[in-house]
Order: structure tokens, then sequence, then C-alpha cells
């Protein structure tokens, strides 16, 4: 059962990590998972299909329900019936799982709620108790919020007013809390509201997602750094002279015009994706591979990041607004937001002084990929062809992260023939053809974390904070200077080519 009021401990549940457990991982402990915005686009396309096949492969726990929450005045019979059909165009299933679906519609449960009104999350509780004692749940719950971050700060506040918070729980028993990003709007409303969301839970128990970190590549880039010796002892400025990271779409914002008129491609992608890769790539070797190890580390590369002023930004700052952004949905005609972004950061460390990292981030470019490329330096003497020849057959490490993923190496070899004449070539490691498992997608993988309380893949406080720091010091730069246009499906601004001299 779950009372109004019951004694406080921080909640946190007893499965050991994957980093102390080995890399078997134990089946989540019975719960309730408690969706709020069941009818979101998000929800629809990738909590449900990925939830779905939790079940299907057996991954969730033996007893566990869905509880969806949201305005629609709906029965339960007709939420299943909605879940039924996203299923059916989102997650296709096969004879072979008629059972697995089945069965899985008989774990969904639906709750009126409007966010902002503390009265219905009162019922809420009620629900869930009884849910719980039906379902032999136990009084374990998992919060998703799959709403508008606007209203995170409010969901949290009602739940600490009903008796759900995370502070509010039995001994044994644990909550646990799933926001999306953004994270904030800026520095100053991410402190806000990591303090209202830290008055109610612990640290421990919130779950901040970016669905990259759950990529399969972006997980192998730690593994690919610290488990080989051949790459870790060159891995720093007196090899390395730069890094780039690209995270291009062929397309433009699509019906989120509302949304990038309020956030735009700074706030969007560079916070969250863009830094969370950066950090994976340069950060330190933890102590150990335990999450908040790992994410000590992720903690201070970020810290390290040189901030910006006008001058810094003026030299290594480009941005830009493809061409017809005007013309859509819910976009003011005189708009300055940018839909893409090329910076030019510095770490200011031991390991990596000196050496630029670029990010270059932006909406209806050539084609869609994200790609880190890891550039380093010539041999002190070529004697295979002209003295600047060298870059032509420059030696990097490329993660491509999406659509294909691999990672390769780029190197020079001699070109067949009598004349010796050197050409790029590549060894190229490819999850499809090397590993005949299928990976889980990042949501399937993100999910089962947060359920087992694994915070490896998750944002702490801290790097947020950080993260917004740098984002702002770019954003306050760049103040009365409007965004390039662009060609649609180009490579961007054409002052583009001037940052990378």
């Amino acid at each position: 059962m779950l009372p109004r009021s019951v004694m406080s401990s921080a909640g946190t549940d007893s499965l050991r990590t994957r980093a102390e457990s080995g890399n078997m991982r134990k089946k989540p402990e019975n719960c309730i998972i408690v969706i709020f915005g069941a009818g979101s686009d998000l929800a629809s396309r990738k909590l449900f299909p990925a939830l779905f096949e939790l079940a299907a492969r057996g991954h969730l726990p033996e007893h566990y329900l869905i509880m969806g929450t949201g305005r629609a005045g709906i029965s339960t019979e007709e939420f299943r019936r909605e879940v039924a059909g996203k299923l059916a165009k989102f997650a296709p299933v096969g004879p072979d799982k008629t059972d697995a679906l089945e069965a899985f519609i008989g774990r969904l449960r639906y709750v009126k709620a409007d966010f902002l009104e503390p009265g219905d999350y009162d019922n809420l509780r009620e629900q869930l108790a009884d849910a719980s004692s039906i379902g032999a749940c136990g009084s374990n719950l998992l919060f998703y919020l799959a709403i508008p971050p606007g209203l995170a700060s409010q969901v949290v506040r009602n739940l600490d007013g009903a008796g759900l918070g995370g502070r509010q729980v039995r001994c044994g028993e644990w909550r646990k809390i799933v926001v999306e990003k953004p994270y904030g709007t800026n520095l100053g409303t991410a402190r806000e509201l990591n303090r209202i969301i830290g008055g109610v839970f612990s640290e421990e128990q919130v779950f901040r997602i970016d669905h990259y970190l759950g990529k399969e590549t972006v997980q192998n880039i730690l593994v690919f750094r610290f488990s080989n010796g051949i790459f870790e002892p060159i891995w720093n400025r007196h090899f390395i002279v730069n890094v780039s990271i690209t995270i291009a779409e062929d397309f433009g914002i699509r019906d989120r015009g509302a949304f990038y008129e309020e956030t735009g491609l700074l706030r969007d992608i560079f916070q969250n994706h863009a830094l969370q890769l950066l950090a994976a790539v340069a950060m330190e070797p933890p102590v150990d591979f335990a999450a908040d190890s790992v994410r000590d580390e992720k903690a201070k590369l970020l810290r390290s990041i040189r901030l910006f002023d006008a001058s810094e930004a003026l030299r290594s700052v480009v941005t830009g607004q493809y061409e017809g952004y005007h013309s859509e949905k819910n976009v003011d005609p005189g708009s300055p937001v940018e839909t893409f972004a090329a910076v030019k950061l510095f770490v200011d460390n031991w390991r990596w002084k000196g050496v630029p990292f670029f990010i270059r981030a932006g909406k209806n470019l050539s084609e869609t990929m994200t790609e880190i490329t890891v550039t380093f330096g010539c041999p002190p003497q070529n004697f295979f062809g002209p003295a600047d020849s060298c870059s032509y057959i420059a030696n990097q490490v490329i993660f491509r992260i999406q659509p294909e993923e691999t990672i390769a190496v780029r190197f020079g070899a001699k070109r067949p023939g009598e004349e010796l004449i050197t050409d790029p070539v590549f060894m190229k490691f490819d999850y499809s053809t090397s590993f005949s498992e299928k990976g889980l997608t990042p949501y399937h993988r993100l999910l089962l974390d947060a359920m087992a309380g694994d915070q490896m893949n998750f944002i702490r406080q801290d790097s947020v904070e950080y993260s917004w720091a740098i984002v702002d010091s770019i954003r306050k730069s760049l103040e009365g200077r409007l965004p390039e246009p662009y060609a649609v499906h180009s490579n961007g601004p054409e002052s583009l080519q001037d940052l990378y001299r």
C-alpha cells in the first residue's frame, strides 16, 4: 500500500551496479512505471515500443504495471486500445509475439490527471495503491516525465504534496524519476529545477535522460579508449591535433516550430548531445567503472572547457539559419533563431591544453549523421610525397554514431604500382557485421538502467550546470549577431571554413 505519510529514507534500491556485479544485469525488482504524458509523441514512438520489446524479451520484472496519465478522460480499456494501435504503427508485432503483446496490454492502466492540479495526485496515489495490491507489484515506483520540460517542476511539487515524493518511502522500497531534456533553458532555470527536484528526490533517485548516452557506439567510446593499450598512451595533446564532432540532420524542424522558436540549435543540441559526446571522448580515466566515478570525470571535463566572451565568439563561433526557416509553421517571419552552429572549444586541462575541439550541428544539412573524428599529428618528416601532403593521409580514429554504427582507423598505405604513392585507407569495425546479436536501442537500455538504479548513462546535476554555463556564455557573446543564411542540404554557412583555419 502507499499511505500518504510514511517514514523518510533515501529510497535507494539494493541492486548492485553492473560494474560491481560483472556483465550480467539483474532483472529489475517488481515495480509500477508511471508515464506522465502517456499520449505524447515520445511515449507513442519510443517508450511504449521499448517497454513492449523489453517485456517480450523477458527483461521486465515478473510483476509490473505501466500506468499512463494524461488530461484525456478515457478509460483503461480505451487506453489499452490506443497503445495497441501505437505499437502496430511504431513497433509492428510478428505472429511470434502475439501472446506477448496480449500480456503486455493487460499490464496497462490509465488515470486521468491534470498535471497542474494538486488534487488529481491524491487520486493517482490511491490508484497506485490499488494497482500495487492487485498486481503484486509492490510499492516501487518509476515516474517518467514525457511532458513539456516547463511542467516538470510543478509535477514534482504535486508528487511531493500527495506523498509520492522520493523522500517519502518505506525502508526497502524505491522511487525514481526520469526527466527528459532540455533540463532548463539556461543556467539559472537549470539550477532552480535542480533545487526543486532535489527537495523531493535525492540525486540517486533522479535520472536525467539523454538518449545519445544509450547508443551502442557512444557506450563503446570508453571501452575503446580504456581497454586498448595502443590508443590510451597517445590520447592527448602530444599526439592529437584536433577533435571534430558533427551532429547533422538532412531535414528541417518539421512540426517543432514553436519549440525551436523558444530553444534554438544551441540549447537543443549543444547543451546535451554534443557536450556529452565531447565529455566521453576527452574525459580522464575514472578510478573504477562505477557510475559516480565515470560521472565525476565527465563533470571535471565539462568544468575545464573555456567559456566565451564576445571577442572569442567572433573567432570561434559560427551560427546559421537555413533558407526557408521563416516560412515554417509557428515560426516568426523575422526570427533570429539559429538552426546551425559550429563552435571551436578548448579544454584547459593538462591532457588537452591547446587542442581545438570543433562541434558542428545543424538542420537541413547535406546528410544525416553523427560522427566524432580524432585527428593525429603528422610524423616529424614525410618521405612519401610533398611536405604538405600529410593532411591528405592524416591518421584518424572515426566513431560513427549514426546512421551506421562503426569505428574506423584511417592511415596511409602504398598505392599498388611502381611509383611510391601513398593513399588513405581504413580499417573498420561495424556492429551490424561483427555481432550477430542485436543490441538494445537507447530507450530499451536506459529504461532498464533506470529501473535497476544504474546511473552510468544519465547526466548528473553538476554536469547539467557546467554544460549550461558553456552554452550561456556562447549565447551571451552572440547577442546582437544574426545567424548567417545557408542553403538547404548544404554543409552550412560559407564562413564555416574560416573556423577551421
